[in-house]
């Protein structure tokens, strides 16, 4: 099978193809035959800042053609999704079946890949922030895969005001098609504040700006893997706090939380009011052209490998 893996750190042009035998499914884990991959931000950012190597991981989907040991609750020949941790960027997968869910008949698995696993980090952060009907909600990094979805939860939870925080004007546009009232740019000296909660999936340097942008009693509930430094004494004068929200701390710890958030995901899909973006289908060869596209912070939605 075709696998893209990288040997050193650094850009896109670490990353390479090679042929390798396909890996076998162990116990409690399924084998796939992999339809589409997930590229996010904290894959890219782990091969340009990671202190070494590791083995790609993402959001995969597809077809199971074989049972790891003691897999009862899945059937060679279902399709499904879910994240896989070590050699995501290949031909055949195996994931954990903890972590994988059945796509519906009528999806693909370009759309489960775009709104599983974003849309129940994009849920996720929302719940952790507590969010009141009225309140304005400002979403970091708003025109990626989960952003764009969080865009959607406020809106459809009743924040009076949404706003999205992109890189650069021309996506604008974009974002406010997916349900934003107002959108600025990370350059801006007023971000346009003060909110009541903010869903930061970028870190590093946009923390300072975010925390100064909190109303009295804000939440913050960063989400990334981007890091960064808040003074403590910013949070102390608004009486707001920060919250660290990780996906895999619900999947492993709430699994009845996880399966009833997905089912939501679903539901809200069919209904309309959740709306997946992909930006492109890339062939898995060119991985590394949709890991610069997602560094130069090129995309409009989801970005997705297609073996």
């Amino acid at each position: 099978m075709l696998r893209v893996r990288h040997e050193v750190n650094g850009g896109p042009e670490v990353l390479f193809t090679e042929v390798v035998d396909a890996p076998e499914a162990g116990a409690g884990e399924v084998l796939i035959r992999v339809e589409a991959v997930g590229v996010t931000l904290p894959t890219v950012r782990k091969i340009r800042e990671g202190s070494e190597p590791v083995s790609l991981g993402g959001e995969v989907a597809g077809e199971i053609v074989a049972l790891g040991e003691g897999v009862t609750a899945f059937a060679v020949g279902e399709r499904v999704t879910g994240l896989c941790f070590v050699h995501a960027y290949a031909e055949f997968a195996v994931l954990d079946t903890a972590m994988a869910s059945r796509i519906p008949g009528d999806a693909s698995a370009v759309e489960a890949v775009a709104l599983v696993r974003s849309g129940l980090v994009a849920r996720g952060a929302y719940e952790a922030a507590r969010v009141k009907p009225g309140e304005s909600v400002l979403v970091t990094a708003a025109a990626g895969g989960v952003g764009t979805l969080a865009l959607q939860y406020a809106k459809s939870g009743g924040a009076a005001r949404v706003v999205a925080a992109v890189s650069s004007a021309d996506k604008a546009a974009f974002v406010r098609g997916m349900g934003a009232d107002e959108v600025i740019r990370y350059e801006d000296t007023d971000w346009g504040g003060p909110y009541d909660v903010i869903l930061d999936g970028v870190g590093g340097d946009l923390l300072g700006p975010a925390v100064r942008a909190l109303a009295t009693g804000g939440r913050l509930v960063a989400f990334s893997s981007g890091g960064g430094t808040v003074e403590a004494y910013e949070l102390l004068v608004r009486g707001a706090s920060m919250i660290g929200f990780q996906m895999r701390a619900i999947a492993v710890g709430h699994p009845e939380l996880y399966a009833r958030w997905l089912c939501e995901l679903w539901r809200m899909r069919d209904a309309g009011t959740l709306r997946t973006a992909v930006h492109e289908e890339i062939p898995l060869a060119e991985a590394a052209r949709a890991h610069a596209l997602i560094e130069q912070r090129g995309n409009l939605g989801k970005v997705v490998l297609v073996p």
